[in-house]
């Protein structure tokens, strides 16, 4: 009985703490969502998306999935943020940051519609058309992973690589013909 006790013991701990993680996860997701949604300069609106993509690898992570949060990382959070913000310091005005001036009551309440609106249609999706569980398939190991990955599907990472190399070509041309235009 005692090793029952010990055994629930530590399982309750384990549980206060995979809750714990998925608050924080949670508060970094919608905490940095509303800084993306709200904020004035695109630079802080960027940093709000990037608490947001950290807070999403996060929840991967607590999903047993280490690669994809990895991945994540690295492809989010690395390459497009710095791909944005490239393409913002480069796109600016002189005057400063391009876009109209909305009044922020009214930015805000569009954010909150906008956030509860697309709850309600998902959770409204979701419970109409519940999934049935499935069972879990077996782990796969990362090496089988990076071999599957870099065998039949090297061309769509090459692919993507491309793809942000020519949005990073095309922010610096747009930046220089602005320049010229002066």
């Amino acid at each position: 009985m005692v090793f029952l006790h010990n055994r629930d013991r530590r399982t309750m701990d384990q549980f206060s703490g995979i809750h714990l993680a998925y608050g924080l996860y949670l508060v970094l997701i919608i905490g940095g969502g509303a800084v993306a949604v709200l904020a004035r300069s695109l630079v802080r609106a960027l940093s709000g998306l990037i608490i947001t993509l950290f807070g999403v690898a996060g929840m991967y992570l607590l999903m047993a999935a280490p690669f994809i949060a990895f991945m994540q990382i690295l492809i989010y959070v690395g390459a497009v943020t710095v791909l944005i913000f490239f393409a913002i310091m480069l796109t600016r005005t002189s005057e400063g940051e391009s876009g109209s001036e909305g009044g922020r009551i009214g930015r805000s309440f569009l954010g909150i519609w906008a956030a509860v609106f697309s709850t309600l249609v998902l959770a409204a999706v979701v419970i109409r058309h519940m999934p049935k569980a499935i069972p879990l398939k077996p782990e796969v190991t990362m090496g089988r992973l990076g071999e599957f990955l870099t065998g039949p599907f090297a061309l769509s990472f090459e692919l993507i690589s491309a793809v942000l190399f020519v949005a990073m070509a095309g922010a610096v041309l747009l930046g220089f013909e602005r320049r010229k235009a002066k």
